[in-house]
C-alpha cells in the first residue's frame, strides 16, 4: 500500500515543478560607424492619410512594391511605397505606418528592462 502512495506522490510533484528562463541584456556594445544615411524628411506621412495626400505632399514614390496579402479580411492587403529616405505603409489605400531605414523607434522605459534582467 504504501509503494502506490509513493508513486503518486512523486508524480503530483513534478507535476508541479515550476520553469523559468533568464532572459540576459547585454551592455550597450558601441555602434559601427556606418555611411552618413539620407537625411529624413521634417515630418513623415501620419497614420490614416490617403494614398493620394501622400503623393500630393510628398511626390510620387522612387518605388512602388505589389501589395502583399489581401487573401483575407483579417490579413488585409499591404502596400509599400519608398521614397530617397523613408517608406511608407499602407492598409487598402491608407497609411499605417512611415519608417526611417536604420533609425529604430526610440526605446523608453529602457531602465524597466534593466531592473527585469537583474532579477
Amino acid at each position: 500500500m504504501l509503494k502506490p502512495a509513493l508513486i503518486f506522490s512523486c508524480t503530483l510533484a513534478l507535476g508541479f515543478t515550476a520553469r523559468a528562463d533568464d532572459i540576459i541584456m547585454p551592455a550597450a556594445a558601441p555602434q559601427a560607424v556606418a555611411p552618413a544615411p539620407v537625411a529624413a524628411p521634417a515630418s513623415l506621412p501620419v497614420k490614416g492619410q490617403t494614398m493620394a495626400e501622400v503623393i500630393r505632399h510628398y511626390g510620387e514614390p522612387q518605388q512602388k512594391h505589389a501589395p502583399a496579402g489581401g487573401d483575407a479580411p483579417k490579413h488585409p492587403p499591404i502596400t509599400r511605397w519608398d521614397y530617397a529616405s523613408f517608406s511608407v505603409f499602407f492598409e487598402h489605400s491608407h497609411v499605417v505606418d512611415a519608417v526611417v531605414p536604420g533609425h529604430p523607434p526610440q526605446v523608453f522605459h529602457t531602465e524597466q528592462l534593466q531592473q527585469a534582467s537583474s532579477k
